[in-house]
């Protein structure tokens, strides 16, 4: 029986990985590249926040503000405010000049003011998009003619150094040690160790190779050892890179269905309101002289009611609100391809992980030394450890650990001991310690069963038994054995296991609280799968997973009205993530698995399929929330403006003035006031999001309302009495 700890020590006395000479805590793929990402930034960056200031006057430009049909009335509305304000100036205004120039005025901040909540988004996304830029270099490219020569030699004659924007998609490059990787591509020979903190943050070296699932390499990044033949993977301007410029800086955002309906239906208010704006002139002209008595509304005031009663809170920050939540996923080094994307994240509600590396830890770990008859466990334990002191592979160091966390023992060092140290070999299948004249060796049951059979030993029914049954719990059993004067024997077993992440199982009962089903993939046997499932809570498990399996899984899925989000890194998972609703892809894995997701994870960490979940869900909560707190505000407004609007005509309107209001100009000044100051009040909302909090739809639903649409109803009733309190103070009511 073949092992992958055997496995993995032939490759680490050959080529050490860089993953597994690194600390735990530094290894790509733990989340740190989120935390020390350069791109991370504050929220009020000096620099971006002189940019939105200068980007806000920018964006008065009608080509713009049409984009916005809210926001494009409302400019208008404070041109013709504008106008009516020179007007008065003159002597010929149908009101007061600093009525009519301070009603201009605050239009004017409320336009200027939702185009600084977009200039705030989007700079931060161009800011990091700068960031980004200047890593992106041309170089010297030393591109190979092909068929590719297969001596060193060879390929030197044959190769040529063109500049790495010449490069096409499908041309071979050689990239040395020292030099940058100068396009996407694929691996085709070598291997080495490969910096891409210019691209992840992460300042750990990653390996990558020929073959597997880690043979992507991304333009930009540098190789630090040995040497790599690339095959280019894009033309010039199409790669990730460029492609993570242009959706960082939104350059390409296109607005998600739901954004389009939003947009539509405050369209629709908006229309409807400028109807009745309209209309109501002309009646007020009538009553006005039909009664014989007050005067009809004036058009500054009408303006100002337009405004107050269109949804312009929520129109000057959906835009905003979209940005902020591509923003928080590069924040969380997950690059969406879209808004689409984004938004899918946060209705769904199945999920598939992949067992090895998400739910468990992907090393097997020792977890119990199972001696043979007549042997004390400690005899095994000594020799395990022994036997693993210069195994640096992780199943051979967690051996050298549990020695010593159970029976005390301590590592020692080998080379003192005089001790050589036997290596793995495909031939053998076991590895070992040869010292004062006693072999030992552990492996896979056969290969150590012939190991004590040729040394007059044997491997007794009971052992074999042990090692049948660690094999059918899903585990992987090691037998350790001893010869001295040519006599052997078997000392035990050691049961490895992939162990389950800590809290791993406390994330998915937050998901099942959230509506979330979670389903495990695996390769392992049924028996495996149902005993990894248990331990580690999932809903639902698909053992012997095939391509075929994962597709036919997401199909069913959405066959039966489910959302399905699932990550991958080779590519035999490109067909399932093309068909899943939310598509992770590795950055470590192959370019068909990215060109096949919808987002790619800079961190290759499986795990965060799970944020970006909760990022999803936050950003529909935010837009949500911002909404029903825009309608809730211009409920509230109504009783402010609307008896002010028209006490002039209608004088028995007074008794709705409930605030309490100083006088008709003052209360519609302080709403229309209330109006501008409400959407820079948001701004921080807009782009940090509403607070997540793990729950299902309907508990979400009925908070949102108590916060922000019975807060919403009461804060323009406190806000514009003490606008107007001030107006009084100040003698401006």
């Amino acid at each position: 029986m073949n092992t992958k700890h055997e496995a993995k020590s032939v490759l680490s006395t050959k080529q050490p990985s860089a993953d597994a000479a690194m600390p735990p805590h530094a290894r790509p793929g733990d989340g740190d590249a989120v935390r020390n990402s350069p791109r991370r930034r504050p929220l009020f960056d000096r620099a971006i926040l002189k940019s939105a200031i200068r980007a806000s006057f920018v964006k008065l430009h009608p080509r713009h503000q049409l984009r916005n049909p809210v926001m494009f009335i409302v400019e208008v509305g404070s041109v013709l405010t504008t106008l009516l304000f020179l007007q008065a100036a003159l002597g010929r205004g149908e009101a007061s000049a600093a009525f009519t120039g301070a009603i201009a005025a605050w239009l004017w901040f409320t336009v200027l003011f939702a185009n600084f909540a977009e200039a705030m988004a989007e700079g931060r996304g161009k800011a990091q998009a700068e960031a980004l830029r200047r890593t992106k270099k041309e170089t010297l490219a030393r591109r190979i003619r092909q068929p590719v020569p297969p001596t060193e030699s060879e390929r030197v004659s044959a190769s040529e150094m063109v500049p790495s924007t010449l490069l096409q998609r499908d041309e071979v490059v050689l990239v040395n040690a020292g030099e940058i990787i100068p396009a996407d591509g694929d691996v085709i020979e070598g291997v080495a160790s490969v910096d891409e903190s210019a691209v992840t943050g992460e300042s750990a070296p990653v390996v990558r190779e020929s073959g597997g699932d880690r043979s992507a390499v991304t333009g930009g990044t540098r190789v630090i050892s040995d040497y790599l033949l690339i095959r280019v993977s894009s033309n010039p301007g199409e790669g990730f890179l460029d492609r993570m410029i242009s959706m960082v800086e939104g350059a390409k955002r296109q607005k998600t269905p739901n954004e389009i309906a939003l947009d539509i239906l405050l369209a629709a208010l908006t229309i409807v309101f400028l109807l009745v704006c309209v209309t109501i002139l002309p009646f007020s002209i009538y009553s006005a002289k039909a009664v014989g008595q007050g005067s009809p509304v004036s058009i500054t005031v009408l303006v100002a009611l337009l405004v107050c009663l269109i949804p312009t809170t929520i129109g000057g920050l959906l835009s905003a609100i979209g940005i902020a939540g591509m923003d928080r996923m590069i924040q969380a080094n997950v690059i969406a391809m879209s808004g689409r994307a984004v938004e899918a994240a946060g209705d769904v509600d199945t999920l598939l992980l992949d067992k090895t590396g998400t739910i468990t830890l992907g090393n097997r770990q020792a977890t119990e030394f199972i001696p043979a008859d007549g042997v004390r466990v400690e005899e095994l334990a000594d020799a395990a450890q022994l036997a693993s002191l210069a195994d640096e592979t992780p199943e051979g160091r967690s051996i050298v650990v549990l020695a010593k966390q159970k029976h005390g023992l301590r590592g020692r060092h080998v080379e003192k001991m005089h001790a050589q140290f036997v290596p793995f070999t495909a031939q053998s299948r076991m590895s070992g310690v040869d010292l004062n004249g006693t072999q030992i060796r552990k492996g896979a049951a056969d290969a150590v069963q012939r190991f004590v059979e040729s040394r007059q030993g044997r491997l007794s029914a009971a052992v074999r038994t042990c090692v049948d049954d660690i094999a059918n719990q899903g585990g992987t059993p090691l037998v350790v054995a001893s010869a001295t004067n040519g006599k052997a024997r078997v000392l035990g077993v050691v049961h490895l296991k992939d162990i389950v992440k800590g809290g791993i199982r406390e994330r998915f009962a937050q998901l099942r609280r959230m509506g979330i089903k979670t389903i495990m993939i695996t390769g392992d046997n049924p028996l495996t799968a149902a005993s990894i499932a248990a331990e580690a809570g999932v809903d639902d498990y698909l053992a012997e997973a095939t391509p075929e399996a994962k597709l036919n899984l997401i199909r069913e899925n959405q066959a039966g009205g489910r959302l399905v989000a699932m990550c991958g890194d080779g590519t035999n998972d490109a067909p399932a993530l093309a068909q899943a609703d939310v598509a992770v892809a590795m950055n470590t894995g192959t370019q068909a698995a990215k060109e096949a997701g919808n987002m790619v994870d800079l961190d290759s960490n499986p795990t965060k399929l799970i944020e970006v979940v909760e990022i999803g869900k936050q950003l529909l909560m935010t837009r949500g929330a911002l909404t029903t707190f825009s309608l809730a505000n211009d409920v509230s407004k109504y009783f402010a403006i609307i008896p002010a609007a028209f006490v002039a005509t209608y004088p028995a309107l007074n008794k709705l003035n409930i605030m309490k209001l100083a006088t008709p100009q003052s209360a519609i000044l302080s709403a229309v006031i209330f109006n501008a100051l409400i959407i820079i009040a948001l701004i921080p909302l807009a782009l940090r999001g509403v607070r997540y909090k793990a729950a299902k739809a309907p508990a979400l639903l009925r908070r949102n309302i108590l916060i922000y649409g019975v807060g919403g109803l009461i804060a323009p009733f406190i806000g514009i009495k003490l606008i107007d309190l001030t107006l009084v103070v100040f003698g401006l009511a």
